[in-house]
């Protein structure tokens, strides 16, 4: 252990020695899971936010969970998830009652740890969460507001809106609007960020005040415009962290989506003007960086990292925007990371906080921002430095699949069901299923490798394939499964079959006997040289989950690190010129691949990759089907050439 944090304090001396930011990448672990295993070592049980010796329901913790869920998407790793679920089971009460939360209080900051309650309902479907999530909606039904309609940042702070305030509710507001089906919501979201950019834009700079007070009756006030008298630069980070996580969930076809997405480039445009040229990295008061006493600040560039990254990635900003990025995430890593004698990074030059009014009175003033303490590891630097350490770590892969078209089949495969809400939606292997039985966590894969993901709900035609790279077809119904299945016919093959002739790339995903179609989804596959064989194995009885593996040998060509695999109910394959297997088990082939013409088919025997096999919440730890899903995904975006 001694060697390995001396090979790495060595190459973090040269990179300050050399200015060589690449050194800093050179490790084995990526950065978002360095600082989120940090934090559960210095937090092991319970999040404790600041000097405080108890918890309570705070935006930090909320902040800090959904920098989390962000790593467990990303990793598959189980032990985030239970962090995730054990800290809010100790506050979830089962009638849905929140230890420390006060409603009536009115503190706009309580609505962020809302995002992670709707994240456990999903996963968990227990209903303490979704009662819990509707308490917190339920402040905001009841909330004060301004005149204009915008919501007060709390009951003690009368008539005004902050920055900050847009993050701590207008994320958790859009997802409950969708989660449960309220789209008349999205106007009042909306009318939030453009409340802000009325009041708060200086026309000058374009940069955004802290705050403004309606009523323009604080001290602070500018008694003409009501706003707050400085620039203070995490405030601006809240905001455009809001937008990006808004638009994550804001419906496209709303006449107001495309205002949010130019907020956040009026904003970033404004904000790369005052990079700090030398360090990448952005001031405590953004305007001022030449003044006595200001200084670079964590925080603040962690988010505007993260914001603009995302928007890059997402394509609400301009790609050239990336070269912004990468100078400030350098600059993160170069001014801000320490790593300690055990190998943990630390984030330093986080001011601890920035507010307008209160008792004692904080005048927004040059001075009163520069007088707040500067704390190491707070999280209101490091949830946002792992969220823009995902950011750059997906922007490192997105070559991969750039340009590329992946269509999953939702034809042959069709199938519906009654959702928690009642509501009647489609799943079973499809992108948008984020329950057991989806291809949501896949469908995540392959939009960070940098592909384009979409379905095809009719028939394949030479038109509808003719912008496909990847095609995949899983399990298609049978009678039991579809009143009026789409049964794969004659011309369906040999509309797939030219095409893959053509330099198409095809999966196909069977399943066990009794839920697939195999008849018809044979005379496919078996053009290429695949069967596959009505030979059900793997029948795993209840959590025997050796009953289920497949271990890959050391020389496969996809399989590098993902060699110990869990297969479960699964029919086998036989192959025959052009098809050729590349994983056996027992003598029985489980995946294989056909060479035809320009193009490939890998099939498989099962829809392996399916949400409760690689979210790490199921299976034990021996098994790697994520690194599995990764290493095939990367395999089959190469093939396309």
């Amino acid at each position: 252990m001694k060697k390995h944090i001396l090979i790495f304090i060595f190459f973090f001396v040269l990179f300050g020695a050399i200015s060589k930011p690449n050194a800093l990448f050179a490790q084995e672990k990526a950065w978002s899971v360095r600082m989120a295993d940090a934090f559960m070592t210095w937090h092991k049980d319970s999040i404790l936010i600041g000097e405080r010796k108890t918890t309570r329901w705070d935006y930090e913790q909320g902040l800090m969970l959904e920098a989390l869920k962000r790593v467990w998407i990303r990793t598959g790793e189980r032990k985030y998830y239970s962090y995730i679920i054990n800290d809010l089971d100790l506050f979830v009460r089962e009638d849905g009652t929140i230890r420390t939360y006060e409603l009536d209080n009115f503190n706009i900051d309580n609505i962020t740890t809302g995002r992670a309650l709707l994240f456990a309902y999903q996963e968990t479907g227990k209903e303490k969460y979704k009662k819990a999530a509707y308490l917190i909606r339920k402040q905001l039904a009841e909330h004060p507001r301004t005149k204009e309609n915008g919501f007060w940042h709390k009951k003690i702070y009368p008539n005004q809106m902050w920055l900050d305030g847009l993050y701590m509710a207008q994320p958790f507001y859009t997802e409950f609007s969708v989660t449960f089906d309220e789209p008349q919501n999205f106007d009042d979201i909306a009318k939030q960020f453009e409340l802000i950019e009325s009041h708060l834009i200086d026309k000058k700079t374009g940069l955004l005040y802290h705050g403004y007070d309606e009523s323009k009756q604080q001290k602070w006030a500018n008694p003409q415009t009501g706003t707050s008298p400085n620039f203070w630069g995490r405030a601006m980070g809240w905001y455009a962290m809001a937008l990006v996580d808004v638009l994550d969930n804001f419906p496209q076809n709303h006449p107001k989506y495309k205002n949010l997405i130019q907020y956040l480039n009026r904003l970033i445009s404004a904000l790369v003007r005052y990079q700090d040229k030398e360090s990448g990295c952005w001031y405590q008061i953004t305007d001022k960086g030449g003044e006595k006493g200001n200084y670079l600040e964590a925080s603040a560039t962690c988010m505007y990292v993260y914001a603009i990254a995302k928007g890059v990635r997402m394509g609400y900003l301009p790609a050239n925007m990336s070269q912004v990025v990468k100078k400030g995430y350098e600059g993160i890593l170069k001014n801000f990371i320490e790593i300690d004698e055990n190998g943990f990074p630390h984030l330093n030059k986080t001011v601890s906080v920035g507010g307008l009014g209160g008792n004692p009175y904080r005048d927004g003033s040059y001075e009163y921002y520069l007088s707040e303490p500067i704390r190491k590891d707070d999280l209101k630097g490091i949830g946002p430095f792992i969220k823009a350490s995902i950011e750059m770590e997906i922007a490192e892969e997105q070559v991969v699949g750039k340009g590329k078209k992946v269509v999953l089949d939702y034809f042959f495969n069709n199938e519906y069901r009654k959702n928690k809400e009642g509501k009647t939606e489609r799943y079973h292997y499809v992108w948008e299923d984020k329950t057991n039985s989806g291809f949501w966590h896949w469908g995540e894969i392959f939009r960070n490798y940098g592909a384009e993901v979409s379905s095809l709900s009719v028939a394949p035609t030479a038109a509808n394939l003719k912008k496909t790279d990847i095609y995949i077809i899983v399990d298609p119904d049978t009678k039991k499964e579809t009143e009026k299945p789409n049964f794969i016919e004659s011309h369906h093959i040999k509309t797939i079959g030219t095409w893959v002739q053509g330099g198409g790339i095809l999966v196909v995903m069977a399943n066990d006997t009794g839920n697939v179609e195999l008849r018809n989804f044979n005379r496919l596959v078996e053009v290429f040289g695949l069967r596959f064989i009505e030979k059900n194995r793997n029948m795993v009885k209840n959590n025997q989950f050796e009953q289920g593996k497949i271990e890959v040998t050391e020389s496969n060509p996809i399989f590098k690190t993902g060699k110990t695999l869990y297969l479960k109910e699964i029919v086998t394959l036989e192959v025959r010129e052009p098809a050729y297997a590349v994983v056996k088990d027992n003598g029985d082939i489980i995946m294989a691949v056909s060479d035809y013409g320009k193009g490939k088919v890998f099939a498989v025997v099962d829809p392996w990759l399916y949400n409760e096999y690689v979210n790490g919440k199921k299976l034990p730890a021996e098994y790697k089907n994520f690194e599995a899903m990764k290493e095939l995904t990367v395999w089959l975006l190469q093939q396309k050439k």
